[in-house]
């Protein structure tokens, strides 16, 4: 405000030199080793036979896929600190979802500071045409960039980058000092014979005035990892070069997780482990008639005290073996070998899995998860409707329809799937296509053990949203011995937030276990 003012107090002639002076164009001189034929030629032809490069402040390697790192890419001190005075007296937006937390810039294609100004003419001027060179490809003068910050918890998770359009990424990185225990590396993966992600095999630690760039392709796989440093922050500038796309393999289809129908259990299961006042039928009615308003609930206190504490006990005892669960552009947590399992443990598994607990559930939730489970009135005049509309139907073939299907649709066998989880930092999952796709009516169930002293600040909490919106539907955050329900359609998908470094001490890192389940009509 001060410098508006006086502005205003000086005389015009002032005013329009500083005018002109603030209209000047500044601009970005690009460091010398981009000028030099012999280095152009260098890069192109390694990036062509997929060959490593180096050549001054200059370094190609295409290892596990084409990425470029220059250092002092901007040759002028003096403009790299104005360019960064700049950028942090821009408005910053929280951004956080599935994939990740942090705080981005407003689109700079159109901001008029000078040194954004001069740094945008180069990048997408000068810089665009020796790129364009490199690749052998036409890259087009659209301008894509933005700036973000990342500070203490901030992570980026494992994705590729792939949009159409985008051909190569690049990030420019204005930071203090930084070593590799600050976390906040580019990390790069490895894929596997199907392109998913395997494991990091290379982590690039930013450092001041530094471009680094990659090709976007099918396995361009790559993460910022979460920072670690509680007083630094992680500025820089990225974006996108667009133009042809390179081709993509066919989509990868993950093997479907087995389903099972229920283990013949009765009711005495039931009696041995779940609290008393859910095996009240009134009690039952009055959960189903909340559960139908809202299509959730948690059901505290679920299991009998003494069984919920040998279960917590026992999920810490080191027979368990724990496998971490990927890939990482999925999700990332470790699943309990069920043959590891301590007895009480496997119990409680079975009893998840058991005839009478699938009769339990339909009592409290009214889904049809067990043959005996009453069918409601529009259910039954569903059902009914269909019948008769298939009866009236003339019959295109010789051969007359089956009792079934003249009188109604049969009904399918109930089933489900589980996992045993364990969840400490680094943990998440993600929302992907193929899930979105494949997504249908299910109910989903999970049970918590070792909550004590666990924060939501700590991540670990599961999120409901609608398909292809950022709103969120639903927040369950972790509890001690708290069954939660939620019954999801086609549109609604889940993720479980990133558990981020808050939820480590150096004495005990915490974590935390559940049973998750997934119940099908």
């Amino acid at each position: 405000m001060a410098s508006k003012r006086s502005q205003q107090e000086c005389s015009n002639t002032d005013t329009k030199k500083k005018k002109k002076k603030s209209n000047e164009t500044l601009t970005a001189e690009l460091c010398a080793v981009l000028g030099e034929e012999e280095v152009k030629r260098g890069v192109r032809e390694a990036w062509r036979s997929r060959t490593s490069y180096r050549q001054g402040d200059l370094e190609l390697d295409c290892h596990p896929f084409p990425h470029c790192i220059i250092k002092n890419f901007l040759s002028g001190e003096k403009f790299v600190e104005n360019l960064q005075k700049e950028l942090l007296e821009l408005n910053f937006h929280e951004k956080s979802n599935d994939l990740y937390k942090f705080k981005q810039s407003d689109d700079l294609k159109k901001r008029k500071e000078p040194h954004i100004t001069g740094l945008r003419a180069a990048l997408f001027g000068s810089f665009r045409s020796w790129l364009g060179e490199v690749l052998g490809v036409e890259l087009e003068p659209t301008v894509d960039i933005s700036c973000a910050q990342y500070e203490y918890t901030d992570v980026l998770l494992c994705h590729d980058d792939e949009l159409e359009g985008r051909r190569v990424a690049f990030i420019l990185y204005l930071v203090p000092p930084w070593q590799s225990g600050d976390g906040g590396t580019l990390d790069l993966y490895s894929t596997d014979s199907n392109f998913q992600p395997e494991s990091i095999v290379k982590s690039l630690v930013p450092s001041w005035n530094t471009l680094v760039l990659f090709e976007v392709s099918s396995v361009s796989f790559h993460q910022v990892s979460e920072v670690l440093s509680q007083d630094k922050c992680r500025l820089s500038l990225s974006g996108w070069f667009h133009g042809p796309s390179l081709e993509r393999p066919p989509c990868y289809v993950e093997p479907s997780i087995p389903r099972n129908p229920h283990l013949p259990r009765d009711e005495t299961v039931l009696l041995e482990w779940v609290n008393p006042i859910y095996m009240d039928i009134s009690y039952q009615e009055q959960i189903q008639g909340e559960f139908e308003d809202s299509s959730e609930i948690q059901l505290k206190d679920f299991l009998r005290e003494e069984k919920f504490r040998e279960v917590s006990e026992a999920l810490r005892l080191p027979q368990i073996q724990w496998t971490k669960k990927g890939p990482p552009n999925r999700r990332c947590y470790e699943v309990a070998s069920l043959d590891s399992l301590p007895h009480c443990v496997s119990a409680c598994w079975e009893l998840l899995h058991s005839e009478a607990f699938f009769l339990l559930l339909s009592n409290v939730t009214g889904l049809r998860l067990h043959y005996l489970c009453p069918v409601d009135d529009d259910e039954k005049e569903k059902t009914e409707k269909e019948g008769a509309e298939e009866a009236e139907a003339p019959e295109t073939s010789d051969e007359s329809p089956s009792a079934n299907e003249s009188t109604g649709k049969e009904l399918s066998t109930p089933v489900c799937s589980g996992e045993v989880r364990q969840w400490s930092h680094g943990g998440y999952t993600l929302l992907h296509d193929e899930e979105a796709a494949q997504a249908e009516y299910a109910l989903d169930l999970v049970l918590n053990f070792g909550c004590t002293g666990w924060q939501s600040e700590f991540g670990g909490f599961t999120c409901y949203v609608a398909n292809e919106e950022d709103e969120e539907l639903l927040t369950i955050y972790p509890e001690d011995n708290s069954l939660t329900l939620v019954y999801r359609d086609k549109e609604t998908l889940k993720f479980v937030k990133h558990v981020n470094h808050k939820a480590s001490s150096e004495s005990t890192p915490r974590r935390f276990y559940n049973f998750s389940f997934v119940y099908y009509e």
